[in-house]
């Protein structure tokens, strides 16, 4: 039986060729798929396999192709939340296209809907440029819509949470996608119940009718906010979830820690909870980075912070690097 992985991944955890041929009836794919150039980190392995999505006639169709599927699955989006490990990924990975990207705007009814591929900062600006406000905060976050609800992403005193009215969820191998409200996605900071398997396929958010000329200057002060306080470059945002509202960045800089590295992956001398990844960094580096500070801050505050980053491909927990310690859990 032929099977295709990428190379360091056991054929236990390979992609039948009989899924292949399945999966090549229905959409575009490509076999050992450079993950880098699809994250923000612009670090990593193969894809075993990437599926392009072009519409959801094709991510129904795919979808079906999964239902026997146990192997492992990765939704992309932008990318801005991933760390794939340097052996590379050895499942499926589904990623959605341009279709995925249309927003609606209902300015009288105070609904923006967007599908689960629109990026965050694109739907911040369209909804203000419609005449409605309460979305300007997405400006600010580099990721999708899709990646917005299953993060439930937010940022300047907001969140996915607190304007999101419904999405339609698919899960992969399930023959149809669901409508699911916030209270069923189990929304906590920077969590929800959204799996794996779940495809976002769009998004409805309540916002409130206002003046464009407000909402572009609330929008503009995010950005300038976001360039004085935030380092550019190749990194995934905030590594480290804000611990009992205390800014995890500042923890992570009396602990001195600013600066430290592993490789080619340094603490930004910016913001501390920003690790960049720079030119002829591993995925490894990076990893064994966000372990290093998140260990000795624990020594040092008896802290364990909880990363927003997503492992994938890594031994172990690939959603949270590593569990604390079995007396602090």
């Amino acid at each position: 039986m032929n099977r295709v992985a990428p190379r360091g991944v056991g054929p236990g955890r390979a992609v039948t060729g009989a899924l292949l041929r399945a999966l090549e009836r229905e959409a575009r794919i490509e076999r050992a798929a450079p993950s880098a150039p699809l994250t923000t980190y612009r670090v990593g392995g193969p894809l075993a396999v990437l599926v392009e999505i072009g519409d959801e006639q094709q991510l129904l169709a795919v979808s079906k192709c999964l239902a026997g599927y146990r192997g492992e699955v990765l939704v992309i989006g932008r990318g801005s939340n991933v760390l794939v490990a340097d052996s590379g990924f050895p499942g499926v990975a589904v990623r959605l296209g341009d279709a995925f990207e249309r927003i609606e705007i209902d300015g009288r009814g105070g609904v923006v809907t967007a599908g689960g591929a629109t990026p965050l900062p694109v739907l911040a600006r369209q909804s203000a440029a419609g005449g409605l406000r309460g979305l300007e905060f997405f400006v600010g976050i580099p990721g999708s819509v899709g990646g917005a609800v299953r993060m439930n992403a937010g940022g300047h005193g907001s969140d996915t949470a607190d304007v999101l009215i419904d999405a339609e969820i698919l899960r992969l191998g399930e023959p149809q996608a669901a409508l699911r409200n916030g209270d069923a996605l189990g929304f906590e900071f920077r969590s929800s119940a959204v799996s794996d398997r779940d495809v976002v396929v769009r998004a409805s958010f309540r916002a409130n009718p206002g003046d464009p000329g407000e909402a572009r200057a609330e929008i503009e002060a995010v950005v300038r906010w976001r360039r004085a306080n935030q380092p550019g470059g190749q990194n995934c945002g905030s590594v480290f979830v804000n611990p009992d509202g205390e800014p995890a960045g500042r923890i992570i800089d009396e602990c001195g820690l600013k600066g430290a590295r592993v490789g080619g992956a340094v603490v930004s001398d910016k913001h501390a909870n920003f690790v960049q990844a720079e030119v002829g960094a591993s995925a490894a580096d990076v990893a064994r980075l966000i372990d290093t500070v998140r260990r000795r801050v624990y020594e040092r505050t008896g802290r364990w912070m909880r990363a927003e980053l997503h492992l994938v491909g890594f031994d172990g927990d690939r959603t949270v690097i590593p569990q604390p310690p079995e007396d602090d859990r």
